[in-house]
């Protein structure tokens, strides 16, 4: 064997498994990667830094509600296009993209279920149709729940994600403000709770109506909510705006908002303020409510403030 020989090395060969692609996600904020799974089951929810991605309509929903109660009113609305809008292409075939693409009618689902055996009329935006903009069919439906919850005597529940008003439609988007606006006056009349909750984005049109209105108003962490956007208002103005204008935490600091609720914790929420305003106490833990279809005490008569609601909480 020569002294400066090079011995030979036997050659292992492994089969390289195939590993699916897409299972994991950086997360945008932190940079942590997580598999896709666990961030679907965290309700699209860094486990790491909490930051919240975009969520759909029907995964909105289907975290909120008792499973299997959800039923769906006026999915069949669809936009005519009045105008015939023409822009960069037809309005209508930025519809039709929309609808293909979400398989949604229109920028928001509407229909009532349960919320811990809590009756409610719910309405979620999806900001994925169209930006969440609110054209005739959007106010439409979010009148109609309205007078659903009217009609059934039920607290009612919209949630927000929208860039405001569409442009699309012109002043039929527009009018959707006071209709919205004046359908909500009609259920406060009523004394019958209005909870509005605003996701990032929430802006515009809907931020200047309907998602300003609610006697309790939640907002998600770090969502902007305004009605021009921080850009156009510092521009506007000539003048530099506060840090984190307009993101939920500087609203809830000035008093635009009443509190700021995680999404994983938006159900148990919703049940306890739902139950306070319907019954005039705070619901106990682990304390079944029950159905509230039938008769329900005026929320002129124990109701209460939001400091008194903030109160009960803290002592419950």
């Amino acid at each position: 064997m020569s002294l400066f020989g090079r011995p030979k090395y036997s050659k292992i060969f492994i089969k390289k498994k195939d590993i699916p692609q897409g299972l994991w996600e950086k997360c945008k904020n932190c940079q942590e990667i997580i598999h896709k799974r666990q961030l679907e089951e965290n309700l699209l929810t860094c486990p790491k830094c909490n930051f919240l991605y975009p969520i759909s309509a029907a995964a909105r929903i289907a975290s909120l509600v008792d499973e299997g109660t959800f039923v769906e009113i006026n999915g069949e609305l669809r936009s005519s296009d009045p105008l015939k809008f023409v822009d960069s292409k037809p309005y209508s075939q930025r519809q039709e993209s929309s609808i293909k693409s979400t398989g949604l009618n229109d920028a928001i689902i509407t229909g009532w279920g349960t919320i811990k055996s809590i009756e409610t009329a719910l309405g979620v935006m999806d900001f994925s149709f169209m930006g969440g903009s609110m054209g005739s069919v959007v106010g439409e439906k979010v009148t109609r729940l309205v007078e659903f919850g009217i009609k059934r005597e039920m607290p009612v529940v919209v949630i927000s994600a929208s860039g405001g008003a569409r442009m699309q439609e012109s002043t039929l988007s527009l009018m959707q403000m006071a209709k919205t606006s004046a359908a909500i006056g009609r259920l406060r009349e009523k004394n019958l709770p209005y909870i509005s909750i605003l996701t990032n984005p929430t802006t515009g049109g809907t931020t200047a109506s309907f998602a300003s209105l609610g006697d309790v108003i939640i907002a998600e962490p770090k969502a902007l909510i305004g009605f021009a956007g921080p850009r156009v208002i510092q521009q506007t103005i000539k003048q530099d705006l506060p840090d984190g204008f307009q993101k939920s935490e500087f609203l809830l600091e000035h008093g635009l908002v009443d509190m700021i609720v995680d999404r994983k914790d938006m159900r148990d929420t919703l049940h306890f303020i739902l139950s306070f305003l319907i019954s005039g106490r705070p619901a106990k833990k682990n304390e079944n409510v029950g159905s509230q279809s039938a008769k329900r005490g005026s929320r002129n008569n124990g109701s209460g403030t939001v400091e008194e609601l903030a109160m009960a909480r803290s002592i419950n």
